[in-house]
């Protein structure tokens, strides 16, 4: 039997189809969960306290704490901003922050990944696969059947919600 363009694709986008399962479910719940990221859904409260030196100002605690501290109001020996606050008498720094469950958070991270994160080349090797779906899918039907001239119709129907979604 020969193997023609037509089968090779098939059987790659089968089997990297089978084989990328797993990480396709990572990537669509974390995506669906970014959605939300500036509400707290699915988020609990997780509290810290963090020893510093006493009588820091306002824009030294950015540095210390490694968070954007703008100072909101002062309460006696108390510096209140957006995820805390900080008792200049003290030093004691109390930071509440919402978070997703462990694995979620990682999740979340693994989308996000930038060249800073060591598996960024992961992202780049899905993005890739991905776009192999994509091309490898218009080898799944012979050109000439119905169902690859629908496909067609679908495609550009997609392309064009595509462009519309771009611009809204």
């Amino acid at each position: 039997m020969k193997m023609t363009t037509s089968l090779r694709m098939r059987i790659i986008h089968r089997y990297l189809g089978f084989f990328l399962a797993g990480i396709m479910a990572m990537y669509s719940i974390s995506g669906i969960i970014m959605i939300f990221r500036n509400t707290d859904f699915l988020k609990h409260q997780e509290v810290s306290e963090r020893q510093l030196e006493p009588n820091l100002t306002g824009g030294e605690l950015s540095p210390k704490l490694r968070m954007a501290v703008k100072v909101d109001k002062k309460e006696g020996d108390v510096l209140y901003f957006k995820d805390g606050n900080y008792n200049t008498k003290t030093g004691m720094a109390t930071i509440t922050k919402m978070e997703l469950p462990f694995i979620l958070d990682k999740m979340e991270h693994l989308h996000k990944a930038t060249t800073n994160s060591p598996v960024y080349w992961l992202n780049i090797m899905f993005g890739l696969s991905l776009l192999f779906f994509v091309i490898s899918s218009f080898w799944m039907f012979m050109p000439k059947t119905t169902v690859f001239k629908k496909g067609l119709y679908f495609s550009l129907g997609g392309i064009l919600l595509t462009i519309i979604l771009l611009f809204v």
